[in-house]
């Protein structure tokens, strides 16, 4: 399992409660740029669009041995295969708790491009606060142990 990108803001603007994989509906060009790492998930999110999931706001550029690609668009939104019962599962808990769909990271698994994404709830400033306090905490303990 290669990890292509990460979203390292997401542990900190969120407090994640569960996980979930889903494959990625990329053409062919899009997966030769992805698996050569050339892909950011920073800033994006899954979004439900008709029963359906998609992330929204990930940059694919285009392959660059690809050729011209006449009206590519490196924003657009990309479906995400889950099974219907996740995807009800999902549409439940982000209408009634209000949680939100927030893309973790992009990596291959055998010859496939998946996502992972996580199901939390938005921190409050404060919140960061006491997060980043709490992990100088245990890196200065960590330290001391060591010494």
């Amino acid at each position: 399992m290669k990890i292509l990108a990460i979203n390292k803001r997401a542990g900190l603007d969120y407090d994640l409660r569960d996980r979930y994989e889903a494959g990625l509906v990329l053409s062919g060009q899009e997966v030769k740029s992805v698996k050569t790492g050339h892909v950011s998930i920073k800033g994006s999110f899954v979004t439900l669009k008709g029963g359906e999931l998609y992330l929204t706001n990930a940059t694919i550029p285009p392959y660059p041995h690809a050729g011209e690609l006449p009206d590519y668009d490196p924003m657009h939104p990309r479906k995400l295969l889950l099974k219907k019962s996740e995807i009800r599962a999902l549409i439940g808990k982000s209408k009634m708790e209000g949680l939100t769909l927030i893309p973790l990271r992009i990596y291959t698994k055998n010859r496939y491009c998946k996502l992972e994404f996580g199901v939390g709830k938005g921190r409050k400033k404060y919140d960061k606060r006491s997060v980043i306090a709490q992990r100088e905490a245990q890196r200065r303990m960590q330290r001391e142990i060591k010494t």
